[in-house]
């Protein structure tokens, strides 16, 4: 199975550090190498972002930062896992080194092996 996890966290101005980014590094090379970790990302500022929104047909642009929001994404991760419970294990593995915030756990649809056999 396949898991979206998408990092939510308090905004901070400041990058990583360089023992932050040596430890998250060292949790992502395992990760690959072990082959639960499938990619990931980790986010810019929110003021370098913007948010798009349809309402009623109408369309919306907001250029961050989003100040209003007690959290932002903060990066993702796209992870394989034989079962929820193993993909939840892998989060708190993730924050032990991410530090506070959550990570909001996603199971991503796959098609059924059959139907991706038939030519299109």
């Amino acid at each position: 199975m396949r898991f979206l996890s998408i990092y939510k966290h308090a905004e901070r101005n400041t990058p990583p550090t360089a023992e932050e980014m040596a430890t998250m590094g060292a949790l992502i090379e395992e990760g690959f190498k072990s082959g639960w970790l499938l990619g990931t990302e980790g986010c810019l500022p929110s003021a370098l972002g913007a948010r798009v929104r349809k309402t009623n047909g109408r369309v919306t642009v907001s250029d961050g930062p989003f100040t209003e929001a007690k959290e932002v994404v903060g990066g993702f991760a796209l992870i394989r896992a034989g079962s929820k419970e193993e993909a939840v294990e892998l989060c708190r593995r993730f924050l032990s080194v991410a530090g506070d915030g959550e990570c909001e756990l996603r199971q991503l649809y796959e098609m059924p092996a059959s139907d991706a056999a038939q030519p299109a």
